[in-house]
């Protein structure tokens, strides 16, 4: 497995905005787009593409198009946070779901909701935006393997080291492309620094 810290400015100047406290659920929803949009490019720098024959206004020209279907999957709720950038971005991309719930007490992830396109000869992208104890990510790629999907890149905005290990482990064949990699979990799996939870920021809650 690779592990991928992106490596931008603006991606630094964003997450620091992201883990302020006083960030408001407006600015960091638009925080959350910028970011997720620079993980989007990182995650898709290796797609293969095939020459496609055009006329511009002066001339025949040879150029290049996307030759793999994306599919992007967002973890119920906070991976949400993350679509709209995929949407933007890429055409012809279609949109799976999977629901998974925390268990605060015990960090345990429930699986509530699963529907997916087809997956075979597409490259899947799942989204959550924390990676902490691995346990939803691991989950979600097992059932996006179990509905077909072979080619499959995770992408989140902060991971810990703990979280990242168990996706090495469980899945050593997918990259992961992170924001950043934090210093560890505490006693209630969460992240540190981190920025506390994602879903709440993000809606309000």
């Amino acid at each position: 497995m690779a592990l991928h810290v992106l490596s931008h400015p603006l991606g630094a100047h964003v997450l620091t905005h992201l883990r302020d406290h006083t960030t408001k659920p407006a600015l960091f929803r638009t925080l959350s787009y910028q970011i997720s949009l620079l993980l989007a490019l990182e995650a898709t720098r290796d797609l293969t593409t095939h020459e496609k024959s055009i006329e511009t206004p002066m001339e025949q020209t040879t150029g290049y198009v996307l030759a793999t279907p994306l599919v992007v999957v967002p973890i119920l709720r906070a991976g949400l946070g993350m679509l709209q950038p995929f949407h933007d971005t890429f055409p012809d991309v279609s949109v799976g779901y999977v629901g998974l719930e925390r268990d605060h007490e015990t960090a345990v992830a429930r699986s509530y909701y699963c529907k997916l396109p087809p997956l075979g000869g597409k490259r899947v992208i799942v989204v959550d935006p924390m990676l902490a104890t691995g346990g939803s990510a691991v989950q979600a790629v097992n059932m996006i393997k179990g509905a077909g999907g072979t080619d499959i890149v995770f992408v989140c905005i902060v991971a810990a080291p703990e979280g990242a290990a168990l996706m090495q482990q469980s899945h050593p064949e997918v990259p992961i492309h992170a924001g950043a990699l934090d210093r560890e979990l505490n006693g209630r799996k969460y992240i540190l620094p981190g920025l506390g939870d994602f879903g709440d920021r993000l809606y309000g809650t």
